[in-house]
């Protein structure tokens, strides 16, 4: 911390000195003001006059100046390519380092707090901060027409933010966290197929691909407040613009809560999953074991036979299975990734088979539980249409299918991570409070400063502000998180890449509620005009693509990779097109 705060320092220090523009003027006697030839002294002959001097006020610097506005009266401006691009650079680092200091500061009350309300409310937000403020600042700077004219700084912020994150970084993220595929399943730490592009790539669990879903739905407002523009109404504009924020302000909220209570939804179903793989295990189990036939030639359970097993599972014969009968049962047999003695296994079963709660399963109780598993799975059979219903074989499929489920749903054990209370400690919290002010003072403070700078630079190269703001503005605000998440799929692991892919869904999704949400405040605000088609039309193009196939799909092969690099010149090129040789608006 101590040196990125030397560094900011010293950059701010050298380029305030360097392009702050200074003006020399001649000084003159008061008594001859009007005649610049006229010296103060010649050096041998003394004047008479005032015993003062002046600064002859030059009509030509003047002018200068007037060319130039500086952000807050001393920051420096300049009306040169050199010295925008200049200025870009360092307020764009300098936007760097809030976001720097907010995800720092943010992972310090993390460990103090831990998961939760933190984790699910708190973080994506503040993340989010820098390119809120770029936004917030380019729609509220000066008149309604200067603002008009800036707001598409902003809205190249939000279009060039989401195309960057979902084209290059993710692209990347496939490629250097690329392994072998098998069965469309990545191998850890695997890499014998090189940059083979449908062998060689990278898979994630199901709970990747339902971020997805939750980031393609994100784009809603996008589409709500396009709509009178596609029926060229404009009458409903207003309306569109309210119900859009309305929109966008409800997926923030709902988005938060599903991060808030994700873990325990994420625990809640790989649990289910893995009490279904016993009794499925189980199954197949009693079904080697049985003496007679378990489903008769209808395909409704055999009750004769299942009494029959019961007497094989009933150790001593004294007519129920008790707890320790049951656990060296459930113990026996081979679970493949489970530990029935850790998952609570025995238990769970002893709940589904003792309905009169004795403690103790008798063979009523034991007949009707499996009757109603076979049943389960009989319908299960039928819906897939295995012919193989007599012989139980059918069992054999569902358990892989119940196991694939399984291995989606859980690739490591991250959910079972403990946070430890940080709490104890004052200078941590301190710290955390300190990186999130320093963050959001800095992201408020060189917001205004860095959007004059790019409408300088678009004035200055003639080239529109919409594409520096696309270009420029995402490498900064969006770094953090592009090398964060390149150096995280790099470990070539699934449940790497399963964080990594979600981590990039998720600040896709608040960076789009949250900043349209302060973009359609400031056209309701402001009474601004709402006219980026093009712009919305880009950004629903990438998430159907992106979004769309990251939603159905757990493996991503490298051609992926490609596809999504290709998106990102695709994206410009059809901007430019729309907007300035087709002339949408």
């Amino acid at each position: 911390m101590s040196k990125h705060l030397t560094l900011s320092f010293l950059l701010l220090f050298f380029f305030l000195i360097l392009c702050d523009p200074s003006d020399g003027r001649f000084i003159t006697h008061r008594t001859y003001f009007s005649l610049s030839s006229d010296l103060v002294s010649d050096g041998v002959q003394p004047l008479s006059g005032p015993p003062y001097l002046a600064l002859n006020l030059s009509s030509s610097f003047s002018a200068a100046e007037s060319t130039c506005e500086q952000t807050y009266g001393f920051l420096p401006c300049t009306k040169t390519l050199i010295g925008n691009i200049f200025l870009i650079v360092v307020y764009d680092y300098l936007m760097f380092l809030s976001a720097t200091y907010l995800a720092n500061g943010s992972e310090v009350l993390l460990e103090i707090l831990g998961p939760g309300i933190v984790g699910g409310l708190v973080l994506p937000i503040l993340g989010a901060v820098p390119d809120a403020m770029l936004i917030l600042v380019s729609g509220l700077s000066g008149s309604i027409e200067t603002a008009q004219s800036q707001v598409s700084v902003g809205m190249g912020l939000l279009a060039g933010s989401t195309v960057t994150l979902l084209t290059i970084i993710w692209g990347t993220c496939v490629i250097v966290g690329k392994c072998d595929l098998v069965d469309d399943v990545a191998q850890d730490a695997q890499d014998t197929k090189g940059f083979n592009l449908t062998e060689s790539g990278v898979s994630t669990d199901i709970w990747t691909s339902y971020t997805a879903r939750i980031m393609v739905i994100s784009v809603l407002p996008f589409i709500i407040v396009q709509i009178p523009q596609v029926l060229n109404s404009t009458s409903g504009r207003h309306l569109a613009v309210w119900i859009a924020l309305i929109v966008s302000l409800l997926l923030l909220i709902s988005y938060c809560l599903y991060q808030v209570l994700q873990p325990w939804i994420q625990k809640r179903k790989i649990s289910y999953v893995k009490h279904k793989r016993v009794v499925l295990g189980l199954l197949r189990h009693l079904r080697d074991r049985a003496v007679g036939r378990l489903l008769r030639d209808n395909g409704e359970p055999n009750e004769e036979g299942i009494k029959k097993l019961f007497s094989v599972v009933d150790k001593n014969g004294d007519g129920n299975i008790s707890y320790g009968e049951l656990r060296a049962l459930i113990v026996s047999i081979q679970f493949e990734e489970i530990d029935p003695t850790k998952d609570d296994a025995v238990n769970k079963l002893m709940r589904d088979f003792d309905t009169s709660q004795d403690h103790r399963i008798d063979e009523t109780e034991f007949v009707k539980v499996i009757s109603n598993w076979l049943k389960r799975a009989r319908r299960i059979q039928t819906a897939s249409q295995n012919p193989s219903s007599r012989t139980l074989g059918f069992l054999d499929d569902i358990d892989q299918d119940t196991y694939r489920e399984h291995d989606l749903l859980d690739v490591g054990d991250e959910s079972d991570e403990e946070f430890e209370d940080a709490g104890g400690s004052r200078w941590t919290c301190i710290k955390a409070v300190l990186l999130l002010l320093l963050g959001t003072l800095i992201a408020i403070a060189f917001a205004d400063p860095l959007v004059d700078a790019i409408d300088n630079l678009a004035d200055a190269t003639s080239i529109p502000s919409f594409f520096v703001s696309f270009i420029a503005l995402p490498l900064a605000t969006n770094s953090r998180e592009a090398v964060s998440t390149i150096t995280s799929a790099s470990h070539d692991k699934r449940i790497t890449a399963s964080l990594t892919f979600s981590e990039l869904y998720g600040v896709v999704t608040v960076n789009n509620v949250l900043c349209i949400s302060v973009f359609l405040a400031l056209v309701n605000i402001r009474g601004l005009t709402w006219d980026f088609s093009s712009e919305v039309l880009v950004i629903v193009i990438v998430y159907v693509m992106v979004g769309g196939f990251a939603s159905f799909r757990t493996h991503f092969p490298l051609w992926t990779a490609l596809v999504a690099f290709l998106l990102y010149p695709f994206s410009l090129a059809l901007i430019y097109v729309l907007h300035y040789v087709l002339g949408w608006s």
